[in-house]
């Protein structure tokens, strides 16, 4: 059982590349047989033997503590709340607007397809999902076991019955929603968009693959998500390795305020660096999408790849120093740190 968790682990971590034929009378990113690749053409696929030669090699880091802040129900319960809540990996609740929005909500023990094997959380939800206020809106990037839970989904919607949460996927993921019984949900291509009420929610192009099992490789799409709050355009990059993706969406989603940017999750370099970004590479994303604020995810709450736990916030702050750029402007939260969200003026509002 061990060295199939391991295998499997690894298949759903893998960063390699395999380059596939376009067809000119489709999106680029689709492909005939009904699979996607990333914008330059190129889909990622590890061979088997450089899986075996990361896990021959691999010394899994040791597990860390760290402190977490619990914060009180009440403080996340109200209509004029403008703040935003890392609750772990790459889950926040992001409140503006009226809206209460969840990004990749995973409130479960496990990041694996098992409940009984797989990553293990190694800091609990900041936020019990029962003690979540109402949810309106649920943005995926994509369906690895980090980032889509089983469990948490159901419990998001049972939770709200008669007014269940507002699921945004990337194309071809709805299916896995609808075969739960969960029927509120909207499907993107990237550079599409849907609307609930006034938050206006954009599928956008980042560099990762799909998989839930050992056959369905790049058979939904993968996206980051621009959230276009009344006062606040808001980017969850979702999991990416470093691409040409960024500068674009700067330039067609001008004046973010606050891009949530992965920085864990990427040694080795040599297996992760497609799929994967770093801190270094997380710098640039900020500086390519031109935001005013970021702060980190995907760090810190499973040991998913080698680098050491505490690793990527001080490397994250060294690569700030480099570029001579503020460190308040990019930082990584507490687990469970809430921050009021910078408020526009009404006519700079979108």
């Amino acid at each position: 059982m061990k060295h199939l968790l391991i295998f499997f682990t690894a298949t759903l971590l893998a960063s390699g590349c395999a380059a596939l034929p376009l067809e000119g009378s489709r999106p680029a990113h689709h492909l005939e047989d009904g699979t996607f690749v990333n914008t330059d053409g190129v889909a990622i696929n590890k061979s088997f033997s450089d899986l075996l030669r990361w896990n021959w090699e691999r010394t899994e880091p040791e597990r860390s503590e760290f402190p977490v802040r619990f914060p009180e129900p009440e403080s996340l319960r109200g209509e004029e709340l403008h703040q935003i809540t890392w609750i772990g990996h790459s889950t926040f609740l992001i409140q503006s607007g009226g809206f209460n929005v969840l990004t990749d909500p995973h409130f479960s023990e496990r990041a694996s397809p098992f409940s009984f094997a797989g990553p293990l959380r190694v800091v609990p939800p900041a936020v019990a999902l029962d003690d979540l206020p109402d949810i309106h809106a649920v943005v995926i990037s994509h369906n690895h076991y980090d980032h889509l839970d089983e469990q948490t989904v159901r419990q998001l919607v049972a939770r709200q019955p008669d007014h269940p949460p507002r699921f945004f996927v990337p194309l071809k993921l709805g299916e896995w929603f609808r075969d739960l019984g969960v029927e509120s949900v909207v499907e993107l291509d990237w550079w599409q968009s849907a609307g609930l009420g006034n938050l206006k929610v954009h599928a956008v192009p980042v560099r990762h693959w799909s998989a839930r099992g050992l056959f369905d490789r790049n058979t939904s799409l993968w996206a980051g998500w621009v959230l276009d709050f009344p006062r606040q355009r808001i980017v969850h990059v979702g999991d990416s390795g470093y691409s040409a993706d960024f500068p674009a969406i700067a330039e067609r989603f001008p004046g973010i305020d606050l891009a949530l940017i992965p920085v864990g999750a990427y040694d080795p370099r040599w297996f992760m660096k497609d799929a994967h970004m770093d801190p270094d590479e997380a710098v640039q994303v900020f500086k390519d999408l031109k935001a005013t604020r970021a702060i980190g995810m995907h760090w810190g709450t499973f040991i998913l790849t080698d680098e050491e736990m505490t690793a990527p916030p001080e490397r994250l702050r060294a690569a700030m120093r480099r570029e001579e750029l503020p460190l308040d402007s990019f930082v990584v939260f507490q687990h469970g740190e809430t921050q009021p969200l910078s408020e526009k003026k009404q006519d700079d509002a979108r």
